[in-house]
């Protein structure tokens, strides 16, 4: 049986991402069968938890009679002090109905202060159930489909869930305040003169229908939009780490036909949301502009039937002073936060994923099996050599996730560290580097496998025996450098205290201090001289393994140097989660991560062997201090 050629090897790979990029999609496909509308959804969800507050919306009802009394004597108030007053030759009787018009803006302004004080008992609840069925969904999901994680209920919880409470915290006051200002302008005009109401009703039913009539599109529109955008940001994250995949299987220019596609998906659904934002202004025209130009066009004909000039003015204080300004708020916020709100609600309505029934990929039979991420000289788990030296820590194909249903960090990663062993550690951002860290001096327990110090079970209680874990952020009390620097190591003497001083570099704070028992204010001291004093601490200790998960960042690189040569010439075994060339060059072995994968050997083993590591080199700036 003859080795695949390039060609074929390629054209596997292409087809095995056809495949499983079909299986995803089947995974992920809806149900099959009739589904309703999303506004149908989201009323149908909406009429059980506003049936359980209606004395909430009562309260609210009540309090917004003020306005309805306000809006009803803004336009009469005008009429009667016109015809009875001004017109009439009574000039105080005119101020007196003006009067009460101005005055019934203070019992309003009281009722949006009650308003606000109810609107809490009918928003926050909504936000407290979303969160809910959102994290109830993420678990029930993680625990149908372990192999699927996703980020859409993180968004859920944080992002999306705020929109949909302010959202319908703006929709409530605004709808509130639309329809006790229309009952107020119908009960004045209706007291002013019936036919009023022939002439400006039309156009504001016209309007209102005609806008009416676009929610429905308008919701799918954007929902189109935003599932496009989704879309495209999900190809444009999967390509931007399949980078590699993609230029081995030589699928470049599929990807980039498959981008433009998706990218025309998401122009097209902008355009078509623009078209229906078009219609809903001039629906809105219609309803804000047409009633005060047909009441202006029709005044000589009612004036003739007998319609007095201060009724005919405080019509147009009705249309342009109350209904106008409600028509376009009311319009405004639902084309804007209304069709988000909408979207947003129906996705916390969609049926929460079926409970798994696909088994796994089969494996094919001429494939050979995962390989286990080890480090290679690496040995056999639970083998020992004769008169072999005991490894300060090791790992035995040690795996470790956040959660059961995440994908894991490190895989099954099997790792012997030395006495006197210096190792650094490489990778991108977010590739494991903190975790093995943490894993390695106990702090994190593995999910599977086993951590062993000196040959034997990670205890607790072995912790201050065994090893010292620097972080990045270090710590630092208020009280002596003395106290800070012995705290891991109380009996050590004044002779231990110089060495280390002299080895780090802490000269000059020290200088500065005055002494040892001077008094250390934290907040005095710069990040480079509390990872210093933190750097001390554990070099004093001495202990059989020390990690620095970017404990001297803060450092200048000639400063790091320098503690990390001090670290190297102590007995015990140093981990160094390095963030510069030079911090790695000076390591016996590096160990590189790119998530589970990894691969370990010395810097001109990796520059040959590693692609990954050739990159990490070439990003690193040259600033560093040789060994």
């Amino acid at each position: 049986m003859t080795a695949p050629t390039e060609p074929e090897r390629a054209a596997k790979a292409e087809a095995d991402v056809e495949v499983k990029t079909e299986a995803r999609v089947k995974r992920n496909a809806p149900l099959p069968g009739p589904r309703s509308g999303p506004l149908a959804r989201v009323t149908r969800e909406a009429r059980p938890f506003l049936r359980a507050r209606t004395g909430t919306v009562l309260r609210l009802a009540g309090w917004s009679l003020l306005e309805f009394v306000q809006t009803f004597l803004g336009g009469y108030g005008v009429a009667r002090a016109l015809d009875h007053g001004f017109l009439a030759g009574r000039p105080l009787t005119g101020l007196l109905w003006l009067a009460v018009a101005a005055v019934a803006v203070l019992p309003a302004q009281l009722a949006t202060r009650g308003v606000f004080g109810r609107l809490a008992d009918l928003v926050e609840p909504l936000r407290d159930g979303l969160v809910r069925r959102a994290v109830s969904r993420a678990l029930s999901g993680a625990l149908a489909h372990p192999a699927d994680t996703s980020v859409r209920s993180l968004s859920q919880v944080t992002h999306q869930s705020e929109i949909a409470r302010d959202g319908w915290a703006g929709l409530v006051l605004t709808l509130r305040s639309f329809v006790f200002t229309v009952a107020g302008a119908v009960a004045g005009l209706l007291a002013l003169e019936p036919r009023l109401l022939l002439i400006v009703a039309p156009p504001l039913v016209l309007g209102t229908g005609l806008f009416l009539a676009t929610l429905p599109p308008m919701a799918a529109r954007q929902r189109d939009y935003l599932t496009a955008d989704e879309t495209y940001a999900a190809h444009a994250g999967r390509t931007a780490a399949d980078l590699r995949d993609l230029a081995a299987a030589g699928a470049a220019d599929r990807t980039v036909a498959e981008s433009r596609a998706l990218a025309d998906d998401q122009v097209r659904a902008a355009r078509s949301l623009a078209r229906w934002s078009g219609v809903r202004v001039v629906a809105l025209a219609v309803c804000g502009r047409f009633p005060p130009l047909l009441l202006l066009l029709c005044a000589p004909w009612l004036l003739r039937e007998g319609l007095t000039p201060g009724a005919l003015v405080g019509a147009l204080t009705y249309l342009t002073q109350a209904l106008a300004p409600a028509v376009h708020a009311l319009m405004t916020m639902l084309s804007t936060v209304g069709g988000r709100l909408l979207v947003v609600l129906d996705r916390f309505t969609d049926a929460p994923p079926p409970p798994a029934e696909d088994s796994p990929e089969p494996q094919a039979a001429d494939e050979p099996p995962p390989a286990r991420h080890t480090t290679p000289g690496a040995t056999t788990p639970g083998a020992t050599t004769p008169g072999a030296t005991v490894s300060v820590a090791e790992l035995d194909a040690v795996t470790f996730a956040y959660g059961p249903a995440a994908l894991p960090v490190l895989d099954r990663l099997s790792l012997s560290i030395a006495p006197g062993e210096h190792l650094a550690v490489v990778g991108p951002s977010g590739s494991g580097k903190s975790t093995l860290a943490a894993v390695l001096a106990g702090v994190e327990q593995p999910t599977g496998g086993a951590v062993r110090w000196h040959g034997r079970p990670v205890r607790a209680a072995d912790a201050t025996s065994v090893r010292v874990l620097l972080p990045q952020h270090a710590y630092v009390f208020t009280g002596s450098l003395r106290e800070n620097l012995c705290y891991l190591r109380p009996d050590a003497d004044d002779r231990s205290l110089a060495a280390t001083i002299d080895a780090l570099g802490l000269d000059p704070l020290l200088t500065r201090l005055g002494s040892l028992d001077a008094l250390l204010e934290p907040d005095r001291l710069s990040q480079g001289e509390h990872q210093l004093i933190a750097l001390g601490r554990a070099h004093l200790a001495a202990p059989p393994l020390i990690v620095l998960d970017e404990a001297t960042s803060r450092l200048d690189p000639a400063a790091e140097a320098r503690a990390e040569r001090a670290f190297a010439a102590l007995p015990g075994a140093l981990v160094v989660v390095a963030h510069r060339l030079g911090s790695a060059r000076r390591a016996d072995r590096i160990l590189v991560m790119d998530g589970p994968r990894t691969r370990c050997g010395t810097s001109a083993e990796l520059l040959r062997s590693s692609a990954l590591y050739r990159d990490l080199a070439g990003l690193w700036e040259p600033d560093d201090v040789s060994p």
